[in-house]
């Protein structure tokens, strides 16, 4: 019993966590793709070999970090918070109004335009 418990907490550890390690490496993945635009064949696939370990750094994060001001995850994470807040608004609407199917749609697709 002590095993099957160790066993299911360990699986819940491994798949709450897995979605975290699945972004840095699917970032990590777009940039050596922009880096090897124009290989081909074997000298592709050695570069994509090289650029997705650990310690290889993209050239383009590097010049993109050294020039970025640090001000601007404030404003992006705001604008969420609009979008969300107007969602909830438009449906709230749809919902006082009974719309459905074809009608909503539209409904919503005005709203949330505005």
């Amino acid at each position: 019993m002590k095993k099957l418990i160790a066993l299911a907490c360990l699986g819940f550890a491994v798949v709450i966590s897995a979605p975290a390690f699945a972004g840095a490496q699917q970032e990590k993945m777009k940039g050596c793709n922009v880096e090897a635009k124009g290989m081909k064949g074997d000298e592709r696939r050695a570069f994509m070999s090289k650029c997705l370990k650990k310690d290889y750094t993209l050239k383009a994060a590097a010049a993109s970090d050294a020039a970025k001001p640090e001000a601007k995850p404030v404003a992006s994470a705001a604008a969420p918070v609009k979008q969300q807040d107007k969602m909830k608004s438009c449906n709230a609407d749809a919902k006082t109004k009974a719309l459905k199917g074809e009608e909503r749609r539209a409904f919503m697709k005005t709203c949330l335009k505005n």
